[in-house]
C-alpha cells in the first residue's frame, strides 16, 4: 500500500513541479515593510485594490508584485495590530518601482504585544512572533514553553525544553535556526540535567512551527518542524535580564551603511532554586552558560555572508542527602525514606558554527551555500548509594497518630555507578535555492552530512534487600544491571529535495498547490528512500473567511546513533533501517470578528501510519531504544485551537487535542495461564496521551495597560509507563495526569515619560520591565517517572516491588527585571 501511495504522490508532485510560464507586459512593484523601529515585518498583506493581485511580505519584510502595465493601481498595506497604509500610482510598461514603507501600530498605548500568531496560507506552518517572550512565566527559559500550549504538542516536564508532537517522541522533532539543524545532547537522563535550549529568544525574529504534514524542504524526521529565524538588526539596541533563575545579556547593531550587522547574546541559568522543591534534598549545583552570535556582511548588493556561532557549557553537580516521599492510595498510605551517600557530576560541552553565503542575482532568484559544524563532548559520572525504608502510614484521620509510621514493610539499599563519555561531531555542507515567478515558487536543495561518534559506556547497578543481593545467589554477588560498551560510528547521509508551490485564482477562489520530493541515502546500510509530499489548500470566495487544506506525505527518519544503541549498549549497524511514517492532515481555518476584534478557529484531523518503528521506553527525558525495526503502529487524533484578542490588544489562545497512538511489536508474545503463547497485539505507545489542554492568556489593567498578567495552563491525561527490565512491552502502568499553572505579573516603566525622561541613565533606556512569577500556582505534585524498588522475597519466593513516584517541582516564586536600551 505504501509503495502504491508513493507512486501516486510522485505522479501528482511532478505534475505540480512544471512551472507556469507566461508572456505579458508588466510592472514590478517591490520594497520592504518595517515597523516604527525599523524592524522588518512579515505577513503584511500587500494588495492592489479591486483586483486579485497581491503578495505577503517574508521574514525580511520584502515583497514583490507583478502587475499589468498601463493601469492606475491603489496599493494597500495591512496587518493586524498596525494602521493600514495605501498609495496610488500609474503603472508604466516594464517599470520597476521600489516602495519602502513603515507601518505604525494601531494601539499606541499597547505597544508591548507578547505573542502574535499567523498561519502561512497553503502550508501547515504556523508563525509565532515573539515580541516580549521574556515576560512569560516559564521555568525552562526556552521559547519551547510556548509550543507546549499549541494543539498537538505535549510535555510533562517543566524542567525540560523537549516536547512530543502527535504521538512522536523528542527525537522526532526537527529544529532549524537560520537553516542550520540543531541537535541536543545524547547522555542527559533527566530534565534537571538538560541546561539551556539552543534557541536564544532575545535574538529571534520569526518562529514557524508545523505539527505534521510539512513540506519536502523541511528535513527527514517523522513528527514536527520548528523553524527559527534570527534577527538582522538595523540599529543599535540591547537588553539585560536578571532573575532568581539566572540572567541574560544581548547586544545588536549595524554599521552606518547597513552592510554589516551583528547580534549576540550571553545567557546564564541555574535551576538550584527550583530543584530545592524536590523530595530529594541535597546540594544541587547546576550551572549552564552559553554565548551565541549571528553576524552578516553584504560583500556586494547581491552577495551576503552570514556566520552563526554558539558555545555552551552545562555543568550539573549533585550531592544527595535524603529523601522522603509519601505515596500509595487512601486505603494504603506508604512512605519511602532514603539516606544517601555519594555524588553526581555531569558535564556537557557543545560547539556550533555555521557559515552561509547567499547570492541574489535578481529579485526572483536566491542561492545559498551553507557549511556547518556541530560538536558535543559529554561526561556523565556518579556513584550514589541509597539506604531505604518503606513504611506503612496511619491513614485514619481520627487517629492521634495520623500520618505516622505504623510498621516497616521493606528495607534495602542500592548503589548506582556510571562513568560514561561521548564525543560526537556532525559536519554538513548544503546548497539551497529559491526561484519565484508569477504564481510559482520553486525550492531545491542538496546536503551531505558526515557523523562521527565515539561512545564509552560503563554503568552498573547493585540492589540489596535485607542482606540479599538481587538476583539472589547463595555463593556469589550479582549486579542487578550492567552495561559496558565501547562504540564508534562513522556515517554519511546524502539528501536532496525539489519542491514547487503554485498559487492561482479560479472562479474568485484562491488555490495553493505544493508538491515536493525528497531523496535520501545512508551509507551504513546502503538504504535509499524517496519521500513525496503534497498539500492542497483553497480559500473560497465566501462571505466567511475560511481556508480549507489537505496535506499528505511520506516521512522517513534515519537512526542518529541513539536509536541504534540498545539498553545493553550494543550497536546495531547491520539490520537497522530508517523509521517511516505517512501523514494525512485535513484542516480548516475560520477567521471571524467578535467584539470588533479578530479571531481565528482552527481544526485539524490527522492520521499517521507508522512502519519499521524502533520501540523505546522513556525514563524522564532519556529514551532507551530496542535498536531493531520490530514494530508498526499508528497515531490519530484531532486538534482544536481558538486564537485572538480575548482582551483588546493582547492576543491569547486556547487549544484542545485528542490523541490515540498504538504499536505492535513483532514477536512480542507471552505465555498465558494455560501455558500457551499469545501475541500481545497493539498497545499504547509511551507518548499515548488521550487529551491535552493548553491555555495562554494575557490581560492588563484597563486604567493602566503597563500592568499586565500572563497565564500558562497545561493539562494532560495519564501516560503509560512500565518497570525496567520487563520483557513484555504491553504490561504498562499509568502516570497520573499532568496539571500545571504558571502565573506572571509585570509592570513596564516607560522611561520616555515623566521624571525619568530626562534623568540619567534612564533616558537611554527604551523600557524597564519588573515581573513577579508564581510557578506551579496550584502546588500540584506532578509525576515524571517512577523509581522501582524491590524488597526481600516472601514465603512464595516472590519479590516485593513498589513504584515510588518521582515528583516534579513544587510551587516557587520568582522575580525578574529586564532593561531594554
Amino acid at each position: 500500500m505504501i509503495f502504491f501511495m508513493r507512486l501516486l504522490f510522485s505522479f501528482f508532485i511532478f505534475l505540480f513541479l512544471m512551472p507556469a510560464a507566461y508572456a505579458q507586459e508588466k510592472t514590478v512593484l517591490k520594497g520592504t515593510v518595517t515597523d516604527e523601529n525599523g524592524q522588518p515585518l512579515f505577513l503584511v498583506n500587500v494588495s492592489a485594490k479591486g483586483t486579485s493581485f497581491g503578495s505577503v511580505t517574508g521574514d525580511d519584510g520584502k515583497y514583490n508584485i507583478e502587475l499589468p502595465s498601463d493601469t492606475v493601481f491603489t496599493i494597500i498595506y495591512s496587518r493586524i495590530g498596525f494602521q493600514p497604509y495605501s498609495f496610488s500610482f500609474d503603472a508604466r510598461k516594464n517599470d520597476f518601482i521600489t516602495k519602502n514603507i513603515s507601518l505604525k501600530e494601531s494601539r499606541e498605548e499597547l505597544k508591548e504585544v507578547s505573542v502574535t500568531e499567523n498561519a502561512e496560507k497553503g502550508t501547515t506552518l504556523d508563525r509565532i512572533e515573539m515580541k516580549s517572550f521574556d515576560m512569560l512565566p516559564n521555568t525552562s527559559g526556552g521559547l519551547e514553553s510556548i509550543l507546549k500550549t499549541l494543539p498537538g504538542v505535549s510535555s510533562t516536564n517543566e524542567l525540560s525544553s523537549q516536547y512530543s508532537v502527535r504521538g512522536g517522541n523528542f527525537d522526532e522533532n526537527l529544529v532549524y535556526v537560520n537553516n542550520i539543524e540543531v541537535y541536543r545532547p545524547f547522555l542527559i537522563r533527566s530534565g534537571q540535567q538538560e541546561g539551556l535550549s539552543f534557541i536564544n529568544s532575545d535574538m529571534v525574529s520569526a518562529v514557524r512551527f508545523s505539527a505534521g504534514g510539512f513540506e519536502a524542504r523541511f528535513g527527514d524526521k517523522m513528527s514536527s518542524v520548528l523553524d527559527i529565524t534570527y534577527r538582522k538588526p538595523t540599529h543599535t539596541r540591547g537588553s539585560v535580564t536578571a532573575s532568581l533563575l539566572g540572567g541574560a545579556v544581548h547586544f545588536e547593531g549595524a554599521s552606518a551603511n547597513q552592510r554589516f550587522t551583528h547580534i549576540s547574546g550571553f545567557r546564564y541559568r541555574t535551576s538550584r532554586y527550583l530543584l530545592s522543591s524536590l523530595d530529594t534534598k541535597g546540594e544541587y549545583n547546576p550551572e549552564f552558560y552559553d554565548f551565541q552570535t549571528y553576524l552578516t556582511y553584504n560583500v556586494t548588493d547581491k552577495f551576503e555572508l552570514g556566520l552563526l556561532a554558539n558555545v555552551s557549557q552545562n555543568n550539573y553537580a549533585f550531592i544527595p542527602e535524603d529523601r522522603e516521599t509519601q505515596f500509595g492510595t487512601v486505603s494504603t498510605a506508604l512512605s519511602f525514606k532514603v539516606f544517601y551517600e555519594g555524588q553526581e557530576y555531569d558535564k556537557f560541552q557543545t560547539f556550533t558554527g555555521a557559515l552561509t553565503g547567499t547570492y541574489r542575482p535578481n529579485e526572483n532568484l536566491k542561492l545559498s551555500l551553507i557549511a556547518s559544524n556541530y560538536q558535543t563532548i559529554e561526561q556523565e559520572s556518579f556513584d550514589i548509594q541509597g539506604y531505604y525504608l518503606i513504611n506503612a502510614l496511619d491513614n485514619d484521620p481520627d487517629s492521634d497518630n495520623f500520618g505516622d509510621s505504623l510498621m516497616n514493610i521493606g528495607i534495602g539499599s542500592y548503589l548506582d555507578h556510571a562513568r560514561n563519555e561521548l564525543d560526537a561531531r556532525v559536519l554538513s555542507l548544503a546548497h539551497k535555492g529559491e526561484y519565484s515567478r508569477g504564481g510559482n515558487k520553486l525550492f531545491w536543495g542538496i546536503r551531505a552530512r558526515s557523523e562521527y561518534i565515539e561512545d564509552e559506556l560503563n554503568e552498573w547497578n547493585l540492589v540489596d534487600s535485607a542482606g540479599y543481593s538481587i538476583p539472589f545467589s547463595p555463593s556469589n554477588v550479582f549486579l542487578y544491571e550492567t552495561t559496558r560498551a565501547t562504540n564508534t560510528l562513522a556515517s554519511v547521509k546524502l539528501t536532496s529535495y525539489l519542491q514547487n508551490t503554485y498559487t492561482f485564482e479560479k472562479d474568485s477562489h484562491t488555490y495553493y498547490l505544493t508538491g515536493g520530493l525528497r531523496g535520501s541515502y545512508w551509507d551504513v546500510n546502503g538504504e535509499f528512500n524517496l519521500s513525496p509530499r503534497i498539500s492542497m489548500a483553497v480559500e473560497p470566495n465566501w462571505e466567511k473567511d475560511i481556508l480549507l487544506q489537505f496535506a499528505s506525505g511520506y516521512y522517513i527518519q534515519y537512526p542518529f546513533y541513539r536509536e541504534m544503541r540498545n539498553p545493553q549498549g550494543e550497536l546495531n549497524k547491520e539490520t537497522i533501517e530508517a523509521q517511516k511514517s505517512v501523514h494525512f492532515v485535513l484542516s480548516g481555518d475560520y477567521t471571524f470578528m467578535a467584539w470588533d476584534r479578530p479571531f481565528k478557529f482552527t481544526t485539524e484531523v490527522y492520521y499517521k501510519i507508522l512502519r519499521d518503528v524502533i520501540p523505546y521506553r522513556v525514563n524522564d527525558v532519556r529514551l532507551e531504544y530496542m535498536a531493531e525495526n520490530r514494530a508498526k503502529g499508528y497515531a490519530t487524533g484531532i486538534d482544536f485551537k481558538l486564537f485572538g484578542e480575548f482582551v483588546p490588544g493582547n492576543e491569547s489562545w486556547v487549544s484542545l487535542s485528542f490523541l490515540r497512538t498504538r504499536e505492535e511489536i513483532e514477536g512480542d508474545r507471552y505465555r498465558n495461564d494455560e501455558g500457551g503463547f499469545e501475541e500481545a497485539g497493539y498497545y499504547r505507545r509511551p507518548t499515548d496521551q488521550l487529551m491535552n489542554f493548553g491555555l495562554f492568556f494575557q490581560d492588563y489593567l484597563p486604567s493602566n495597560p503597563s500592568y499586565k498578567v500572563h497565564l500558562n495552563f497545561l493539562y494532560g491525561t495519564n501516560l503509560p509507563t512500565s518497570p525496567p527490565n520487563q520483557e513484555r512491552y504491553d504490561l504498562i502502568y499509568e502516570i497520573r495526569p499532568y496539571r500545571r499553572v504558571d502565573l506572571g505579573f509585570s509592570k513596564m516603566i516607560n522611561t520616555g515619560e515623566g521624571i525619568l525622561a530626562n534623568s540619567k541613565p534612564f533616558q537611554r533606556f527604551e523600557s524597564i520591565w519588573i515581573s513577579a512569577e508564581i510557578f506551579n500556582l496550584l502546588g500540584v505534585n506532578n509525576v515524571i517517572s517512577y523509581q522501582w524498588v524491590k524488597t526481600v522475597s516472601n514465603l512464595d519466593n516472590i519479590q516485593g516491588q513498589y513504584a515510588i513516584p518521582n515528583f516534579l517541582t513544587g510551587r516557587r516564586f520568582n522575580v525578574k527585571l529586564q532593561v531594554k536600551f
